[in-house]
């Protein structure tokens, strides 16, 4: 019977417990959800790819802390608080298709509109004034303010993964999700998303060759317009394909199976629940220690991987100049961050089964902090080391801090995708589902815009006054330091309140089972009790 089973990964034989941990019931409610992810995070890494070799090679890396500041997070506040009101008027799954569906028309009319008439739309007579006019330390801000289409697809690129993915996809899959099927649907949820790092860097490579082998169907254009058009046409592809998903999951899955908002069967139909709003869900936060953690950690991370990727990214222009080539390469990196997160993803649901939530959640912090000190020791004693690299590797000391760097870029955001994300997304699980829904959009919506914008605050000014970012790195590496050491404690502190939470469930399902096996005895009753399982949430 399917009551009878306890949801644990050890029910399942070793091979398939690393690699599928789900029952043949649960294929109809997983796999459609696994093929979402695999979409909406291959779009993700096509567009950020796509920004980065767009802004760099026009702007520089230095453009991209004012990016972040004065475009991005204005944006994410704009768009948290449209995603807020349309909530208040129309079911979660509207909102999915009105939030996904702006973005695609964005990208297309960039695509095929804007770009196209760039010259004549960016005003490069204003912005050489400026130049002259303005400090040295300003320069990214002119770029940003020269290109400012640029500008734009770069913010909605960046939004694409902190709305669709984690706050529409990862706010219904919380919904959707028993805590006691997380373990296993998470894992295997991570193991898509980084499939799809792989798909998407090799698929770019190959779709931005098709221009060459089509030349007469784009006479008349540039190679890398050609490029970014035949991307772009591939992302509106996958975007139309994840709604439609979608639209099967409300309409096969929820509906006949009547699942409610914590993805339990329930005889009544799931009631609207009350919306809060915008002002309300920041509020929550700062009433709720459980979401005050998390905040801490998402824009803990975000602090982090954007003072330590600006810095390499100036050093990564310097080698590749082309946005053909920079886009190429940026690609390899992806799909070598989705090989090292996949395989990582594959064992997820043992290493949080084994270790507990707060030593796995450990697991990304500690990584960026090794992998960061190796960047910046490599980076200010390149000089030092110049004569020796060339003789021993043939090469220049800017070729291996670039490559350090990759390993950096690599392994962290190896970490982020495999083992960040399915234990951030875990630790919503305990809430209510409107503490959760809410909290959710507060803190990715707006709290990592703030830890990006937060770092490229931090970037702005020490721009202003080294200003270059090679001159600002040793300062960029204290801060980020310091900030590593708080977010290991905020992920102490939430595992013993998710510690707790499962404890409490535990009793409150101990109970239900007690009541409905009282027919049989105290014998029975207690079995249960001794027999119930710890959720994910243990602190190791």
């Amino acid at each position: 019977m399917k009551q009878q089973q306890t949801g644990s990964i050890n029910d399942f034989g070793p091979i398939r417990s690393c690699f599928w941990p789900i029952y043949n019931w649960e294929i109809k409610k997983i796999l459609p959800m696994f093929l979402m992810i695999f979409l909406i995070c291959f779009n993700q890494n096509v567009l950020r790819n796509m920004k980065d070799a767009l802004v760099v090679t026009a702007s520089g890396a230095e453009v991209i802390p004012f990016i972040k500041v004065w475009a991005l997070l204005p944006t994410a506040i704009l768009l948290t608080i449209i995603f807020t009101k349309l909530s208040q008027y129309f079911s979660q799954e509207k909102v999915f298709y009105l939030m996904t569906s702006g973005f695609l028309v964005t990208f297309a009319f960039f695509a095929f509109v804007v770009y196209p008439l760039r010259d004549a739309l960016h005003p490069h007579d204003l912005a050489d004034k400026m130049e002259v006019m303005l400090p040295a330390g300003f320069k990214g801000l002119i770029s940003m303010f020269r290109y400012w289409s640029f500008t734009g697809f770069y913010v909605m690129a960046e939004m694409w993964s902190c709305m669709v993915l984690s706050v529409l996809f990862w706010g219904f899959a919380n919904q959707v999700t028993r805590i006691s099927e997380a373990r296993r649907f998470y894992g295997v949820l991570g193991i898509g998303a980084n499939l799809s790092a792989v798909a998407a860097g090799q698929s770019a490579i190959q779709l931005s060759q098709i221009p060459q082998m089509m030349g007469s169907f784009f006479t008349g254009r540039e190679e890398w317009e050609q490029v970014q058009i035949v991307l772009v046409s591939v992302i509106i592809i996958c975007g139309l394909a994840t709604m439609m998903i979608f639209r099967w999951i409300n309409r096969q899955m929820l509906i006949q199976n009547n699942l409610n908002a914590t993805g339990q069967t329930s005889p009544n139909p799931i009631k609207k629940k009350q919306k809060l709003s915008f002002r309300e869900s920041i509020l929550s936060l700062s009433k709720s220690k459980h979401l005050m953690c998390i905040a801490v950690i998402v824009v803990s991370y975000n602090l982090v991987i954007n003072l330590v990727e600006v810095v390499w990214k100036d050093q990564l222009r310097l080698i590749y100049p082309n946005p053909i080539e920079l886009n190429t390469y940026m690609n390899n990196l992806t799909s070598a961050i989705g090989i090292f997160s996949t395989i990582t993803a594959v064992f997820m649901a043992k290493i949080i089964n084994r270790f507990g939530w707060t030593k796995t959640a450990l697991i990304t912090p500690v990584v960026m902090l090794v992998t960061c000190a190796g960047f910046f020791s490599f980076l200010f004693l390149k000089e030092h080391l110049s004569g020796l690299v060339i003789t021993l590797l043939g090469t220049t000391p800017l070729v291996i801090a670039v490559f350090f760097g990759g390993v950096q870029n690599c392994l962290s955001k190896a970490a982020k995708f495999s083992v960040f994300d399915a234990t951030s997304n875990m630790a919503y699980i305990p809430l209510d589902s409107e503490t959760k829904l809410k909290g959710k959009a507060a803190i990715d919506g707006v709290g990592s815009r703030f830890g990006k914008s937060g770092s490229s605050f931090i970037h702005q000014i020490l721009l202003m006054i080294f200003s270059t970012l090679t001159a600002s790195a040793p300062y960029v590496a204290g801060f980020l330091f310091l900030v590593i050491g708080f977010w290991i404690q905020s992920v102490r502190s939430l595992g013993k309140q998710l510690s707790e939470s499962a404890h409490n469930q535990n009793e409150q399902e101990a109970y239900e089972k007690t009541v409905q096996l009282e027919p049989s005895g105290a014998e029975g009753s207690a079995s249960v009790i001794n027999g119930s399982e710890l959720p994910v949430a243990t602190t190791g």
